[in-house]
């Protein structure tokens, strides 16, 4: 029998390769202030972190910044208007969650991404249906890594957290799964931000490629 009764998956940089989207969406702003565009190396390690990370990015701005506001909601409605272009799932990811699905466990999708973009993002990468539980940062009163939202998605699925594991492309992926009780899988192929290296997160398992997880999913392997 699998050891996992369920998997859930960060969005960003974990299940679906947002970044391209989210860098045009930032650079549409820059171009509109009549700067360059930004180099999308720049771009894509802070992709993970929204508006926040784009827009410091791209401008140098903090959330104290009093420009801060407006930028932030310029950027949003652009990504809104354009949130499913050039998105995918990461190359294996398909291969993993159809293992999953053969294998009988259910697998969920727990994100700090805000419903106003998580709904019609899952809908349009064409995941809403096969989906236990999809939990965005504003479903429960704390975003990761807090562990509530995975906590919820375990609820929704009826699992308890101790047979789950949470895989995440960010230190607070980690930081909730291990708070939740679960197994903790790094998403090294992912975003990763600018601090930390993966290595050092502490997650139970690190890969660099989707197709690593179908083994440690689905073959038993021990959780924490």
């Amino acid at each position: 029998m699998p050891t996992f009764d369920a998997v859930f998956f960060d969005l960003d940089g974990t299940l679906a390769d947002t970044a391209p989207d989210l860098a045009a969406a930032a650079n549409r702003l820059v171009v509109e202030h009549g700067r360059p565009p930004v180099d999308y190396a720049l771009l894509r390690p802070v992709a993970s972190h929204g508006a926040r990370g784009l827009i410091g990015a791209a401008f140098g701005k903090t959330p104290d910044d009093p420009d801060f506001p407006a930028l932030r909601d310029a950027f949003l409605n652009y990504y809104e208007a354009d949130i499913a272009v050039q998105t995918r799932l990461f190359d294996g990811m398909e291969e993993v969650l159809a293992a999953l699905e053969s294998a009988g466990i259910p697998w969920g999708i727990v994100t700090n991404k805000i419903a106003r973009f998580t709904t019609p993002l899952v809908d349009a990468i064409g995941l809403a249906p096969r989906a236990a539980a999809v939990v965005s940062g504003d479903t429960t009163p704390y975003p990761k890594p807090h562990p509530a939202p995975l906590l919820h998605a375990a609820q929704i699925s009826g699992v308890d957290p101790l047979r789950c594991a949470y895989v995440g492309d960010d230190l607070r992926d980690i930081q909730a799964g291990k708070a939740a009780g679960m197994a903790t899988i790094t998403a090294a192929y992912g975003y990763c931000g600018e601090g930390e290296p993966p290595e050092r997160w502490g997650g139970d398992h690190l890969v660099r490629h989707p197709s690593e997880l179908i083994p440690l999913l689905t073959a038993g392997v021990a959780a924490p």
